[in-house]
């Protein structure tokens, strides 16, 4: 059923338009599967989280990086992360696991953006579009990559803007640059934390795009509006 009363939309970007609402660390947990790191996915889940703490503090991504240098940035830190703690061996072809995972998450993500770029360019006939994310400063240059830029007329990164999701004040930018009331806004993402709470805090309508999350307890939470694929976006919206 169609949501009511909806005049713009704010999309989140990762997990939701370049992963079908699949969080990160899974596609890269199948993608160390794929390529064959020996390490148990709790070593990895450490890894993972070491990685995104470091990119958070440390200017290794640069404004004009696109999606496969961050994630060749993400995996280096991460194999490094395993070597230094013992669950990987220190070898040159040890460190080229990074290079082997990157190539398949960038075709996953590939992939999977332009499946979402169908859908996007006939929400953007009927709406205006803005993106609310937490990124590190090159954005820009991913939309670019993947053909989305065209489709949002605002972009608000957590790195340009110093605020971060679940800060409910990085939506508020959102719904300042789309120029409606909250209500008149519906933001999809596909974090419960980091995107529907926040974003429903403050008077926006919300749609859940879910996969499986970072948690079993986020995965159990119910939600008014539920989709399992983005392309399902268009049974809510058109």
């Amino acid at each position: 059923m169609r949501l009511s009363g909806v005049k713009g939309l704010i999309f989140d970007y990762g997990g939701t338009i370049d992963s079908n609402g699949l969080h990160w660390s899974e596609v890269l947990w199948e993608a160390y599967r794929q390529v064959g790191v020996p390490v148990e996915k709790s070593s990895f889940r450490d890894a993972y989280v070491f990685g995104e703490r470091s990119l958070a503090t440390h200017p290794y991504i640069l404004p004009e990086h696109n999606f496969y240098d961050v994630l060749k940035a993400k995996t280096s830190l991460q194999i490094q992360y395993l070597i230094e703690n013992g669950y990987l061996e220190n070898r040159e072809s040890v460190r080229q696991f990074a290079v082997a995972v990157s190539g398949v998450c960038y075709d996953f993500a590939r992939t999977t953006t332009a499946t979402a770029r169908e859908l996007i360019a006939r929400l953007y006939e009927k709406y205006p579009l803005v993106m609310v994310s937490n990124f590190y400063g090159n954005i820009h240059t991913v939309l670019d990559d993947f053909g989305l830029s065209p489709y949002f007329q605002t972009i608000i990164e957590s790195a340009v803007v110093k605020i971060r999701k679940p800060d409910p004040a990085i939506f508020g930018l959102g719904v300042e640059a789309l120029g409606f009331h909250p209500e008149e806004t519906v933001v999809i993402g596909d974090s419960y934390k980091k995107d529907i709470l926040p974003a429903q805090s403050i008077g926006c309508q919300t749609i859940w795009l879910k996969g499986k999350g970072w948690t079993a307890e986020e995965d159990a939470q119910p939600h008014k509006h539920i989709v399992y694929n983005f392309v399902d976006l268009k049974d809510l919206l058109l």
